[in-house]
C-alpha cells in the first residue's frame, strides 16, 4: 500500500534542449516552449489536487526556473525550494556545448547513445582549453557547493550522477518525504533517471532505455522503506508524452532535426 508520493520533474525544455547540444552544467534558461511546458505542468498538477510542501532543486537555472514557474501556477509561491549541486544535470565532459546529431555523423549513433543513455561509461573529461570550463568553474555558485571547487567532476557517467545524488538523497530529501511533506525533485534527464534507478532498481542494461521528456511530472507511490508499490506514472496526455519521449530518442541520431 502507497504511504509517500513523491514527484520528479526533468525542467522545461532549455535554450540548448532545442538546438540538440549537450547543455550539462552550462547555465541556460528555458526556451519560450519550456517556459510553456512548465506552466502547463503546474496547471495540470494543481488540477489534479495536487499540493507540495518543499521542493528540491539543480543549482542551475532552468531547474529553479521551472520550479518557480510550476509553483507560480499551482498558487504555491511561498513553498520552500531548497538548491544543491548533487541535482545537476549530469557532467558530459569534453561533449559539452557539441550537437548530438552532427556527433552522431562523426562517432557513429551507438557510440553517442553510450556517451548519453549508458550507466557507466564517462565521456573524455573537460579540460580548461574547453570553451566551457572558464565559464562553469569560475561561476560563483560553485563555492557555494558541499566539496571544494576542484574537486568537483570533470565529466560523469550515470552511476557518478548516482554516487552524488545518494547522500543528498539519504541525508536531506528522505527525511523531509518520511515526515509526510509532499515532496517535487525539479531536476534534470540523468540525476532523475538516476534517482529512479535507485529507486525502482533498474538494471544498468535496463536504465540506457529509460527516457524522461521535459516538463511532464512523474508520480511515485512509495512504501514505508520508499521502493515503489505501482509502476512510475508521467501525468498528462499520453499521446503527447510518448511523441516527446520519442523525440528525445531521436536527439542522438544522424538525422535529427534542429525544430
Amino acid at each position: 500500500m502507497s504511504k509517500y508520493k513523491l514527484f520528479l520533474l526533468r525542467h522545461g525544455e532549455g535554450a540548448w534542449n532545442k538546438e540538440n547540444r549537450f547543455c550539462s552544467w552550462v547555465d541556460q534558461k528555458l526556451s519560450e516552449n519550456g517556459v510553456v511546458e512548465a506552466q502547463e505542468c503546474g496547471r495540470l498538477l494543481k488540477e489534479q489536487g495536487y499540493q507540495f510542501d518543499q521542493v528540491f532543486t539543480s543549482i542551475l537555472s532552468r531547474s529553479v526556473q521551472t520550479a518557480w514557474l510550476v509553483l507560480e501556477a499551482m498558487g504555491l509561491e511561498w513553498v520552500p525550494v531548497t538548491k544543491s549541486w548533487r541535482l545537476n544535470e549530469r557532467h558530459y565532459g569534453a561533449l559539452i556545448g557539441l550537437n548530438r546529431a552532427e556527433m552522431a555523423l562523426n562517432h557513429g549513433e551507438e557510440q553517442v547513445k553510450l556517451w548519453r543513455r549508458s550507466y557507466d561509461i564517462m565521456p573524455p573529461p573537460i579540460d580548461e582549453s574547453h570553451p566551457y570550463y572558464a565559464e562553469i568553474y569560475n561561476d560563483r555558485r560553485y563555492s557555494t557547493c558541499d566539496v571544494p571547487k576542484e574537486e568537483l567532476p570533470k565529466t560523469e557517467s550515470l552511476k557518478e550522477v548516482l554516487d552524488r545524488l545518494l547522500p543528498y538523497w539519504n541525508d536531506v530529501i528522505v527525511p523531509v518525504i518520511k515526515s509526510g511533506q509532499m515532496v517535487l525533485i525539479s531536476a534534470h534527464g540523468n540525476s532523475c533517471r538516476a534517482l529512479l534507478k535507485h529507486l525502482e532498481d533498474i538494471s544498468e542494461t535496463d536504465i540506457v532505455n529509460v527516457t524522461l521528456p521535459t516538463g511532464i511530472p512523474v508520480l511515485l507511490e512509495l512504501d514505508e522503506d520508499l521502493r515503489p508499490v505501482k509502476p512510475r506514472q508521467l501525468l498528462g496526455d499520453q499521446a503527447k508524452i510518448q511523441a516527446a519521449i520519442k523525440k528525445v530518442e531521436d536527439q542522438g541520431k544522424a538525422n535529427a532535426q534542429n525544430k
